[in-house]
């Protein structure tokens, strides 16, 4: 009888190569060449019987089969997870509770904390969404979370002593841009002074854009004021104004804009996933292994 499942590391580079957008970004989360993402794919496609990706200049995108498999593919990796790490005495059980700002792949997280479920059916997942600020400063402390993931924009840092600080000592697991953005249908020549949307003064990512254009003095108006990122996509998708997101964040009815508007450029940010608290358990330790490989 023959054979009629699939190669796991067929299936991982598919995966990689369809939330990246294009076989380039898919072959630096698999950390192969390109070359050799594509054999695997062909390998992949040919055992399928139908393509997977419609290619174009900008990149790859799913057919209605590649879509299907998509779904699959998640959920055999995820139990494939599963099973070594039940194997290795590495399963997860009790609770854990994470804080993540919302700046995160706002239209991933929710498949990206599924599949952690998937992984690992019998712990028990608290999810609070914080400002970066706040998971940063309850690092060192008794914070009312397990694991924290915040955002940190890449700007030169003052140098600190040779203890450094508990904000310092983490794990970096995605750079994206940092980009000015606006509503699809938006007339590209904006008047000045710029009509900004932003998120409340508590968060440092929009503290450090009005600071910037004080610097470089832009004129703007604060517009329009939103709770969170949801909130903040929504009023640039109406066109209430400029705001400015990370990469990851910008989705349907906006688009990224910048240069051609005479606004200063941003500087890249990055996701932290903090270090582990003296005295943690190994339930925690063990978990935040894993959520790097998915946070990744």
């Amino acid at each position: 009888m023959s054979w009629r499942g699939f190669d796991l590391s067929q299936l991982r580079t598919f995966v990689a190569v369809a939330e990246a957008g294009s076989v380039s970004a898919g072959s630096e989360r698999v950390f192969l060449s390109q070359s050799s993402v594509s054999e695997q794919l062909k390998k992949l496609e040919e055992r399928v019987g139908q393509p997977l990706f419609v290619r174009s200049k900008q990149g790859v995108s799913a057919t209605h089969a590649g879509a299907r498999l998509l779904e699959h593919a998640r959920r055999i990796l995820a139990m494939s997870e599963a099973a070594f790490e039940d194997l290795q005495g590495h399963s997860l059980d009790g609770e854990l509770r994470i804080a993540i700002t919302d700046y995160y792949r706002p239209h991933d997280i929710a498949r990206i904390l599924k599949t952690f479920s998937e992984q690992y059916p019998r712990l028990k997942l608290h999810v609070t969404v914080l400002p970066s600020a706040v998971i940063d400063e309850s690092a060192g402390g008794d914070a009312a979370f397990d694991i924290g993931l915040s955002l940190r924009l890449m700007t030169p840092q003052p140098k600190r002593g040779a203890t450094g600080s508990a904000r310092d000592k983490g794990i970096v697991v995605r750079r994206e841009k940092l980009l000015w953005a606006i509503a699809t249908d938006a007339n590209p020549g904006l008047s000045q002074p710029f009509p900004l949307v932003l998120l409340p003064s508590s968060c440092q990512l929009q503290r450090f854009v009005v600071k910037l254009l004080d610097e470089h003095k832009v004129p703007y108006l604060i517009a329009h004021s939103a709770s969170g990122v949801a909130g903040l996509q929504l009023a640039l998708k109406a066109g209430l104004g400029i705001g400015c997101l990370n990469e990851s964040s910008i989705g349907p009815g906006v688009v990224a804009c910048g240069a051609s508007v005479g606004l200063p450029a941003l500087p890249p940010v990055e996701f932290h996933l903090l270090a582990g608290r003296s005295g943690e358990s190994e339930r925690v330790t063990n978990a935040r292994a894993a959520l790097v490989r998915l946070f990744s």
